[in-house]
């Protein structure tokens, strides 16, 4: 069979697409080398709770018609996220808002709370952040960064926060308010059911072919579509040929503990440096310790993070976006553009790092531009 379009990667951003084309009347056959769709936002039940096998994930949006449209596929529940951080068995609120002010000085109004932060920042007469030290320290004062940034961050990127550009940290909200909702979203939560299930509905109809690998079988896949879309690693596409772009990847301890509470909340940072692992994740208060019939889960599962480089046959992560790797990435990106049938889109197709509201605007976008076609 020949098809409109191939799409390689089962995840948000290949879903998208192809529910998009084949509601349009195109044919689409979705190819993905894991043994299931959803890529990275893959949950699977375990002890009656959807797990997030490949880390934690809170869908947030501004985006009405993004909301709209996953809305077909799922519901979505009322999860905030509002995480805590653990220093040293200190508890502080995130994100930064007046109750981690609170703990950390004992100060009660935003004035005082200001005061401090400016008076540090000030101190060390940081004009322009340089790199994401200094970027935090102007956002948040020396005693913030110490406890519950530096350690955090350079676990989780493996290099010192002197040597991270300051775009890494510029989007954390610090609030001199009572608010500890994490996101600034006027939609989120979680897809009642897990987000398998929602990529499912999403590709309800859509033929899917796992455990191919698109780049083991490329001239076969090549000549039985009349365009591609193409989601993985870029580099990987062209075998590699001007070098490896970097990533930061993750490794997962996951337990199952008979006990029907660990930590009280969903996400735990663990942010001084001697704790190897990021942070711990308890996955049922995604769902408010519930199963979908509103019974009270009387187990518990529990993930912790451990952050580290990627190497060749481990799934990347984090793209680290330093001047080097972005100039690597525009030679792969010039090399693209000779590829007549072929599309590049998601995380790993364009090197860059995506929150999953904007990978399926991403995919909606690029339908719009091509579909007709």
């Amino acid at each position: 069979m020949h098809y409109d379009y191939l799409v390689v990667g089962a995840g948000l951003f290949g879903a998208t697409f192809a529910n998009l084309a084949r509601s349009n009347g195109k044919s689409v056959l979705v190819v993905d080398k894991r043994s299931h769709v959803a890529g990275n936002i893959y949950t699977e039940r375990i002890e009656n709770i959807n797990v997030h096998i490949y880390g934690a994930h809170i869908f947030h949006t501004n985006n009405k018609a993004v909301w709209d449209y996953l809305n077909q596929f799922t519901t979505f529940n009322r999860y905030t996220n509002s995480p805590i951080a653990d220093y040293k068995g200190e508890i502080y609120s995130l994100p930064f808002n007046m109750y981690t002010f609170n703990k950390m000085w004992g100060v009660k109004t935003p004035k005082e709370a200001f005061e401090i932060i400016d008076g540090q920042r000030k101190g060390l007469g940081i004009e322009k952040p340089q790199n994401l030290e200094q970027q935090a320290i102007s956002l948040v004062g020396t005693d913030i960064y110490e406890k519950l940034i530096k350690g955090y961050t350079e676990k989780q990127w493996g290099r010192e926060c002197s040597q991270l550009p300051a775009s890494i940290i510029k989007r954390l909200p610090v609030r001199f308010t009572y608010d500890n909702n994490y996101f600034n979203a006027l939609y989120q939560g979680i897809p009642i059911g897990g987000y398998t299930q929602m990529v499912e509905n999403m590709l309800d109809g859509v033929e899917v072919k796992l455990n191919s690998d698109y780049l083991k079988n490329k001239s076969y896949y090549d000549e039985i579509a009349d365009r591609i879309i193409y989601t993985g690693p870029i580099d990987a596409y062209f075998g590699y040929k001007l070098g490896y772009l970097e990533y930061r990847t993750l490794k997962f301890e996951q337990e199952i503990l008979d006990i029907p509470n660990f930590q009280g909340n969903a996400v735990v940072n663990y942010t001084d440096s001697e704790t190897q692992f990021t942070r711990i994740i308890e996955h049922k208060w995604f769902e408010f310790g519930k199963d979908d019939d509103g019974h009270e889960l009387p187990r518990t599962v529990i993930t912790r993070e451990y952050p580290c480089e990627w190497v060749s046959g481990e799934e990347p992560y984090y793209p680290v976006n330093d001047r080097k790797n972005s100039e690597l990435y525009e030679k792969y990106v010039n090399l693209s553009r000779k590829q007549d049938k072929v599309i590049f889109g998601g995380r790993l197709g364009t090197y860059r790092y995506y929150d999953m509201d904007l990978v399926v605007s991403e995919a909606m976008s690029l339908f719009d531009c091509v579909g007709a076609i």
